[in-house]
């Protein structure tokens, strides 16, 4: 533990601003003398950066794989991504290092092993048996290209199709290649005047191993004997292939076909299939070939004891369903079930009972992998129910724009939403288990409540319990429902500021304790939610409409000092700003045409039903002014103990009583300054620079450079036209919370590097006449205001762009029914502090050092009627604040913490000393900075556009943690980075997936407990009974001893120069792990031993002693039967 003595570090503190001159080093110094000192309990040996845990849907899945027996789903992606899901809670993510696409993945089923194929023709052995997957084995293709993989059950051979047609053969064991080869050539002999093609289908006959079924793409299929290492027959289609399954017997095989048809093949029957059937072709008159139709490109075919077989395919629609959804068709007998999908089909699974090809498959469920979602249909019940998704895997249901991070909630919080939550849940899923049931959970470390928001481009905002590693959904808001929406283009307002989404989130505010929220959409609207646990009908919505202006009147002053006067305390506001609650119809020109004081969306006029959970309380929206469209909100701040909302943009900051429902401060940034402006500012006209419609929307997309000639908003990276691209939309998250960038930068994306590229002048004392100054951050608290003060009192602080900060005090009437009627009253004071960078969070500390969080009202239900006693205790009530100060004595002092871009600075109050400073990024700039508590301590944690977290000690602002995480390549991680308590973070690692990490050494210590097991043993089960007959006559499976024919005294060695062996890193824990028990029973012994040790080495004595026995027993037996050998039976 180290003691920081303020007197010492003021000895040595160098000039800390431009300002700071001998006097203020004596005022320092006197300050100092105050102040006691302040015990730092956090070191660096506190800290330590890891990734946890990824949730959400695996982003351009590719490939899918599932374990019937360990109950485990695999899902590789385009980006080389692998996650495996077991039970619900159980889920894992590892990356393949190249991050090339995964073509295929194959579980060496039982063994707690994988075996990945990418589109860079390499082979991956996974181990499954660790919690953190590792690969054991690679093996790189030279020559040739990978094209398709099948690993018989139980075998330790797998077979490698490639693009040439060529089938090679490996031992997952040692990863090394087998000298026996398939050559195209030989395969299809004089079949086939040309080339047959990749090879897109291999599998052995479920009755006869010997027997490798090898399709190629251009419609030939071979049935290849592996011992005589020839054709047994060749089956020619016409038509392109694109998959092949056979039934369970082994007499017949299926193929599906480029011109949508199924064609079914007796395997010795070469001659013609069997039967052809065109699942979705109309059946013409005359007995001519039905109309083809688009490919089937999977087909399954499964059968049951008591029925008839299941046919599943994918795809095989007709040409003309355009604009019909992707269809998964199963067909059942005479019945045949087309089930629609919301997004293409990657691939679909057949879940059975057995693990066994050749026994009945009794198939159960089909999972099917979708672009966008993941489905598992229930085939046993009537019409083919679709389970329950328990994964959370609807993060992207529309697409993310801004997310924030609580842990260490109140306990009550989540039981509350979910229980509001629930009521939402659709119905008629299937009523079984989730089939995907593989794993243990790991143990949990972590006690406190974790809750995550996530705020969408719809207009929607999701909670999710967070705790302990997990992601669960809870409950679901519409903040949309409370406008009017278009039916069409043609009647949407001419108002609209945004052409897509202009209900998207772009700020969200939330008091834990008072669960108010507050949220800032895209289209300059705020709306205050109340939590509450009954249903109301809100006959009339309360709404107000702001006029927020920027205009600096053309004046003599060379300065342009002079200033509009300050709204009259008590009066509120520019008598234009507010709008009774009532809706209002302002008019929608001024008089010389312009479109003016009109809102961008409408809010409805009818009465609105409101579910138990978040209930609108008020709505807030910015209005145009002469033509000018309002500008949109970069920050925001609700508190629940003074009833006030604050908002401000690049034009000014708006305040509002949410209780009394009026404005109660508008004013233009400028104006906060009063007679104070450092800033030579030149006198503007509002219309002169047009500030087109959709500006600062698609800063969203991420090569998109910026005119010059413009008015930029300092928080917003800009494109040139007002069209929201739909395909940039779906590529990152559409909006979020406004980048907060420096004034005079004119920032440019670079596609190529797709980095950003900065550069900035120091000097602020002028602006350039295009910028405007915006509020950038916001902190309700009670503290000090002026230097003179001797007590803290109720206040705003605010931060701008261009690194000023602002107080403004609040005079707030006393609590119960007096709150409702006397006006509260808001006054600048006057107290400026300066940083370098846009100021990004502000926080409070009390004496000791310990945080003073923003005071707040405790959550009661608003909707019942209260009785006398509690409406006297209501008049009572003071508004919690958890300060330690408020007990302490008035003359002790504050410290204001303020985080900018570039800096940050502890602020002694009320005597306003900068007493440390700490110069975070001289080359970069803080894209987050979050004030949180870790081991009973806080520190400061930022995160910056060049890849680096960082943590500073409080009040020292000493440097704890400097690590190089990830560089900034787009603006969906700036946009959704945050940290929060407890040494946790997160962000949006892909469009559809959150990654969240800690910098706590304590948690990464924890993790390995806290991950759940994925690999549990189970026993195999028996292989299926040949039954009496079949033994005798034969007509069984027939096995094969792979080892004599592929094995190296058989088939010699491969060439070295086709693949090359790459030793993986998953280590000798990893080979303990994963001696893959197909080596047989040794193998699976030795396994044993590590797994269960001791007992294994009691049974080997107890096994020795019992041959011991029996070998004495031999030796006996032996005697006796020499001894009696030559006497008659009469002798005995």
């Amino acid at each position: 533990m180290r003691k920081f003595n303020i007197r010492k570090v003021l000895d040595g503190l160098t000039a800390v601003s431009s300002a700071a001159s001998a006097s203020s080093a004596a005022q320092q110094q006197q300050a100092g003398n105050r102040e006691t000192e302040i015990q730092e309990t956090l070191q660096s040996e506190h800290f330590q950066l890891c990734k946890t845990v990824r949730h959400g849907f695996p982003y351009q899945p590719s490939a899918l794989a599932f374990d019937p027996v360990q109950k485990i789903l695999a899902i590789g992606t385009q980006t080389g991504a692998l996650r495996l899901f077991g039970r619900p809670g159980v889920e894992c993510y590892c990356q393949h290092d190249s991050g090339a696409a995964v073509i295929q993945l194959q579980f060496l089923i039982n063994e707690g092993a994988l075996v990945s194929a990418l589109a860079d023709d390499t082979l991956h052995l996974w181990n499954l048996r660790q919690k953190r997957p590792a690969i054991l084995h690679s093996l790189k293709f030279n020559r040739e290209r990978i094209t398709f993989c099948h690993l018989p059950f139980q075998s330790k051979w797998l077979y490698v199709g490639t693009e040439r047609g060529n089938i090679h053969i490996v031992n997952v064991e040692s990863f090394t290649l087998s000298g026996y080869v398939i050559m195209w050539n030989k395969a299809i002999e004089l079949s086939s005047k040309s080339h047959p093609g990749p090879i897109v289908h291999i599998s052995d006959n479920p009755m006869d191993e010997g027997k490798l079924l090898i399709g190629f793409e251009s419609g030939t299929v071979v049935l290849w004997d592996l011992k005589s290492k020839k054709a047994d027959y060749r089956y020619t289609h016409d038509e392109a292939i694109h998959s092949v399954a056979w039934h369970h017997e082994g007499k017949q095989f299926i193929c599906s076909h480029s011109d949508g048809t199924l064609t079914i093949w007796n395997v010795k029957s070469p001659t013609k299939p069997f039967q052809t059937i065109t699942p979705h072709g109309k059946q013409l008159k005359d007995g001519k070939k039905p109309e083809p139709c688009k490919p089937i490109l999977k087909v399954e075919y499964k059968t049951t004891r008591a029925g008839e077989p299941f046919i599943i395919l994918s795809g095989g629609l007709s040409y003309d369903t355009v604009g019909r959804r992707p269809c998964l068709t199963v067909m059942h007998g005479k019945s045949t079930a087309v089930l629609e999908m919301d997004y293409s089909i990657v691939d679909f699974l057949t879940l059975c009972e057995t693990p066994y090809p050749n026994d009945f498959q009794e198939p159960y469920a089909v999972v099917v992998l979708l672009e966008k979602d993941l489905v598992l249909i229930d085939l046993a019940q009537n019409g083919y129910p679709i389970f329950e998704n328990p994964y959370p895997l609807t993060i992207h249901e529309s697409p993310v724009t801004c997310c924030e991070y609580f842990a260490d909630c109140p306990v009550d919080l989540i039981p509350a939403l979910y229980s509001v939550g629930a009521r939402q849940k659709r119905q008629g899923y299937s009523k079984k288990e989730w089939p995907i049931s593989g794993g243990n959970w790991g143990l949990i470390t972590q006690s406190y409540p974790e809750i995550i928001i996530t705020g969408h481009a719809d207009g929607s905002i999701k909670f999710w319990d967070a705790s302990a590693i997990t992601l669960q959904v809870l409950y679901k808001l519409k903040t949309a429902k409370v406008f009017e929406k278009s039916r069409n283009k043609d009647d949407r307002p001419n108002t609209d500021i945004v052409d897509e989404d202009p209900y998207a989130i772009q700020i969200i505010s939330w008091c834990p304790e008072s669960r108010m929220l507050c949220i800032a959409g895209v289209s300059a609207h705020v709306i205050i939610y109340r939590f509450s646990k009954q249903e109301v009908t809100t006959e009339v919505i309360p709404m107000l409409e702001v006029r927020l202006l920027y205009e600096i009147n053309d004046v003599e002053s060379p300065d342009g000092e002079q200033v509009p006067p300050l709204p009259t305390p008590g009066t509120g506001s520019n008598p234009q700003s507010i709008v009774p609650q009532s809706h209002p119809s302002t008019s929608s020109s001024s008089s010389d045409g312009l479109r003016d004081n009109v809102p961008c969306l409408k809010v409805k006029n009818s009465p609105l039903k409101q579910s138990p959970g978040y209930q609108i309380e008020l709505v807030i929206q910015l209005v145009w002014v002469s033509g000018e469209p309002p500008q949109q909100i970069t920050s925001l701040a609700v508190n629940s103990a003074y009833g006030l909302v604050v908002f401000g943009n690049c034009n000014g900051i708006a305040m509002v009583d949410y209780l009394q429902k009026t404005v109660l401060l508008n004013l233009g940034t400028i104006e906060l300054y009063g007679s104070n402006d450092p800033y030579r500012r030149e006198p503007r006209s509002p219309r002169k620079t047009r500030q087109p419609s959709g500006a600062g929307l698609c800063d969203i997309n991420e090569g998109t450079m910026v005119p010059e000639d413009r008015c930029k908003s300092p928080t917003s990276v800009k494109t040139k036209s007002r069209k929201f691209s739909k395909m940039v939309a779906n590529d990152i998250a559409k909006m979020s919370r406004k980048l907060s960038l420096p004034t005079e930068l004119k920032p440019d994306l670079d596609v190529k590097d797709n980095s950003f590229s900065r550069s900035r002048s120091s000097s602020v004392t002028s602006i350039d006449k295009e910028s405007r100054e915006a509020i950038s951050a916001l902190h309700f608290c009670e503290t000090f205001t002026r230097k003179a003060d001797t007590s803290p009192s109720p206040c705003l602080w605010v931060g701008t762009t261009l690194g000023t900060v602002l107080v403004i005090v609040l005079n707030l009437p006393p609590g119960g029914e007096q709150r409702l009627l006397q006006p509260v009253i808001v006054s600048p004071t006057g107290t400026i502090l300066r940083l370098k960078g846009a100021i990004l969070r502000m926080a409070f500390l009390d004496t000791t050092g310990s945080l003073v969080p923003p005071a707040h009202e405790p959550w009661r239900e608003h909707n019942v009627p209260e009785d006398k006693d509690e409406k006297d205790k209501s008049k009572k009530r003071r508004p919690v604040s958890v300060s330690p100060s408020s007990s302490q004595e008035i003359s002790e002092n504050q410290y204001a913490v303020i985080c900018s871009e570039k800096q940050a600075k502890v602020i002694s109050l009320p005597s306003q000393n900068c007493i440390y400073k700490q110069n975070i990024t001289e080359t970069s700039f803080v894209l987050r900075g979050d004030i949180v508590s870790l081991s009973n301590s806080i520190c400061l944690a930022c995160f910056c556009a060049n890849g680096h977290i960082m943590t500073f000690s409080l009040p020292s602002l000493r440097p704890l943690l400097d690590v190089y995480y990830l560089p900034l390549t787009n603006m969906r991680i700036a946009r959704t980075f945050c940290f929060t308590n407890n040494g946790q973070a997160l962000y949006l690692v892909s469009p559809t997936e959150i990654q969240r990490l800690t910098y706590s050494q304590e948690t990464c210590e924890n993790l390995q407990e806290m991950l759940g097991e994925l690999f549990t043993p189970v026993e195999t089960p028996e292989a299926p009974n040949r039954g009496f007959f079949k033994g005798l006559f034969g007509g069984g499976a027939q096995s094969l001893d792979r080892e004599e024919l592929f094995g190296e005294s058989a088939s010699g060695k491969a060439s070295r120069s086709l693949a090359q062996h790459i030793p993986g890193p998953g280590g000798i824990e990893g080979v303990k792990g994963a001696a893959s028990g197909v080596v047989g029973e040794l193998a699976r012994a030795r396994l044993a031993l590590d797994e269960r040790g001791q007992k294994l080495g009691e049974l080997e004595e107890k096994t020795a002693a019992m041959l011991y026995s029996a070998d004495s027993f031999s030796k006996h037996a032996h005697e006796m039967m020499l001894k009696y050998k030559d006497k008659k039976w009469y002798q005995f």
